[in-house]
C-alpha cells in the first residue's frame, strides 16, 4: 500500500518533519511557507492560456501556429526564487509537509481550483520504475492527492522506459528523449474515454514530457485536457520543427502499442 504516493510507510514517516520557521523568510512560528511569503512571491501573472508562458493574455504566436495536444494550461508560480528551493526540498528530500504547502499555493492560484472541480480525473505524470525506486515516491502523485485525492487516478499513465533526466539535456534533445515513453494503462483506457481530465506535473519547461503524455491520453479518446503545474519556467515552448517530429513519433508509438481509438 502506498502512503500518499510514497512507496513505503517508513518513507512516509520520515517525510513528516515539523517546521518551526518559514522555509523562505525564517519567520517563527510558521507553516513550511508562511502566508506573507506566499502573498509576496506567488503573485499571479498574465500568461498564455495554452502554454502558460508569462506576458500573454491570449494564446501566444507559437501556440497558435503549433498547438500542443492539450487545450489549456494553468500554473501557480514562475520557476525561480524561492520556489526552486522549495521544490527541491519536496522533490529530492521527500518533504511531505512542503508538498502540502505547495498544493495549498496551487489551490489559491487563479483558475486552478475551478479546473479541478470541472475535471472528472486528475492524472499525475508518472515516474519510471527505476526512478521511483531511487526516489521512493512520485512527487506529482503526492501533490495530486493533496489537491484532489478523490479524483486522482494514480496509475493512468505509465512510462514505458527510463530516460535521462530532462533537466540535464539541451532543449532540442528533450522531445527526442521522451518520444514513445508514455502510454495509458490499459486498465484505465475505457474509463478515460470522453472524459475531461487535468494532467498534473510539478514543473513545465519546454512541455515535451507533458506533450508525450497528452498525446497518449488523446489516443484513448480523452475529450479535454487541462495541463496544471506548480511552476513554469520562462523558457519558450518546444520549437516547431522538433515538436512536429515528436508528435509523430509519440502518436505512432501509442497507436502501435494499443491500437488507434
Amino acid at each position: 500500500m502506498a502512503w500518499f504516493g510514497f512507496t513505503s510507510t517508513a518513507r512516509w514517516m520520515r517525510s513528516q518533519r515539523g517546521y518551526s520557521v518559514c522555509a523562505v523568510c525564517h519567520a517563527w512560528p510558521a507553516q513550511p511557507i508562511c502566508s506573507p511569503c506566499i502573498e509576496r512571491f506567488a503573485q499571479p501573472l498574465a500568461r498564455c492560456p495554452v502554454c502558460a508562458l508569462p506576458g500573454h493574455a491570449h494564446p501566444c504566436p507559437a501556440c497558435l501556429q503549433h498547438p500542443p495536444a492539450w487545450a489549456r494550461s494553468l500554473c501557480a508560480v514562475s520557476y525561480g526564487y524561492p520556489w526552486d528551493a522549495c521544490l527541491a526540498r519536496f522533490k529530492f528530500e521527500g518533504d511531505s509537509a512542503m508538498g502540502r504547502s505547495l498544493a495549498h499555493v496551487m489551490l489559491h492560484a487563479p483558475g486552478l481550483e475551478p479546473a479541478l472541480e470541472r475535471a472528472q480525473w486528475l492524472i499525475p505524470m508518472p515516474l519510471s520504475p527505476q526512478r521511483l525506486r531511487q526516489r521512493g515516491f512520485n512527487q506529482t502523485l503526492v501533490l495530486a492527492r493533496h489537491l484532489a485525492q478523490g479524483k486522482t487516478l494514480a496509475q493512468a499513465l505509465l512510462r514505458t522506459r527510463d530516460t535521462a533526466p530532462q533537466a540535464s539535456l539541451p532543449k532540442a534533445q528533450r522531445l527526442q528523449n521522451v518520444a514513445g515513453t508514455m502510454a495509458v494503462n490499459p486498465r484505465h483506457a475505457q474509463a478515460l474515454n470522453g472524459c475531461r481530465v487535468v494532467l498534473l506535473d510539478d514543473v513545465m519547461t519546454t512541455g515535451s514530457s507533458l506533450q508525450a503524455a497528452a498525446l497518449a491520453l488523446r489516443q484513448v479518446g480523452v475529450g479535454h485536457i487541462t495541463v496544471m503545474v506548480f511552476a513554469r519556467t520562462d523558457a519558450p515552448r518546444m520549437g516547431a520543427s522538433t515538436a512536429s517530429v515528436a508528435v509523430g513519433e509519440n502518436a505512432a508509438h501509442v497507436s502501435h502499442r494499443f491500437g488507434s481509438p
